[in-house]
């Protein structure tokens, strides 16, 4: 194939800086994904290499140019994100950048935006429906976008409360045994919860947020018997739920309240032979008005792109024909 040489200038400082990161490594990074090669002279980047490479190359870095542009401060995730999806056969023109910004979240520590179009996807449903669930792997940001939406829906007073809760399935629920008091026993269950609220939320508005009772951390088990009202709900970790326990968490949602219900199918800690709360209910409610259903890949993992790496490794793992015999 014809190889071909193309410049970009970049005349900004901060957007040179926000785009490659202080010893250019981003810019290693894009030439070992796209198969090109860069050279830096000046305030221009000369892109080398076969001529299908060195366009996609050059629509993706002039997209990139305009997100590390942004004066609002850039998210390292927002450029790492463009350059895997690039490189695992997307096309440039089917990333998205700029709609990101049309459904920032803003809550009171930072200003959170989608990473990908299913991320984009998940935060319209929550916005538009009463009770969404949320499947995908590890990383992909069910919880934390879900906290991000609760956080803000409470501070514009769109909900009373926000009540966490995920099932203590290592301790089967049976608290009782374990050292401490009541919060003790259940906050290492709890811990990613209050992980996500911490990042979103100064650490003493936070816990005055709890004492104050508006916003409620508990296990599952606490639900029984409560009607949620005006309140946004948020279950992690529900394929870990039995039938019954996720009947009745969906069944104490109250008028003027919404829920979101998270987790990973491929993660389900359940004795063996049970049958996952997740699974059922989706098998269930998928299709009735109100309530919407968002898969999640791991192409929409968040974390270290080593991460990603991880998931796709385990998943051709689980997929091998070795494995079904």
């Amino acid at each position: 194939m014809r190889r071909v040489v193309r410049e970009i200038e970049i005349t900004d400082s901060v957007t040179w800086l926000n785009l490659f990161g202080a010893r250019e490594e981003r810019l290693h990074r894009m030439e070992k994904a796209l198969g090109v090669r860069f050279i830096a002279r000046g305030t221009r980047i000369q892109i080398e290499g076969e001529e299908g490479k060195v366009e996609k190359a050059d629509m993706l870095l002039s997209r990139m140019i305009e997100v590390a542009s942004d004066s609002e401060g850039v998210d390292p995730l927002d450029l790492e994100k463009p350059i895997a999806e690039t490189a695992n056969g997307k096309n440039p023109e089917e990333i998205g950048f700029k709609e990101r910004k049309d459904l920032s979240i803003t809550v009171p520590k930072r200003v959170i935006r989608p990473k990908s179009k299913n991320q984009r996807d998940y935060i319209k449903a929550m916005l538009s429906s009463d009770m969404v669930f949320a499947i995908g792997p590890a990383g992909t940001g069910k919880t934390y976008l879900a906290m991000a939406v609760a956080v803000s829906s409470l501070l514009k007073k769109e909900v009373e409360r926000i009540i966490l809760t995920r099932p203590a399935v290592e301790a089967g629920e049976k608290l009782g045994f374990l050292p401490g008091d009541i919060q003790e026993k259940v906050n290492p269950y709890l811990r990613p919860l209050y992980d996500a609220l911490y990042d979103m939320v100064e650490l003493g508005r936070a816990e005055r947020m709890i004492s104050r009772g508006l916003i409620e951390v508990a296990p599952l088990a606490f639900m029984r018997g409560r009607t949620l009202g005006n309140a946004f709900v948020i279950m992690d970790e529900a394929q870990n739920t039995s039938p019954e326990q996720m009947k009745m968490l969906l069944t104490r949602i109250g008028f003027g309240s919404k829920a979101v219900i998270t987790g990973d199918v491929t993660q389900i800690d359940l004795p063996k032979g049970s049958v996952s709360g997740l699974v059922n209910a989706i098998e269930i409610l998928e299709g009735i008005e109100g309530i919407e259903v968002v898969r999640l890949t791991e192409s929409d993992v968040v974390r270290h792109p080593l991460v990603q790496r991880i998931i796709w490794a385990y998943d051709s793992k689980r997929e091998s024909p070795d494995d079904a015999q």
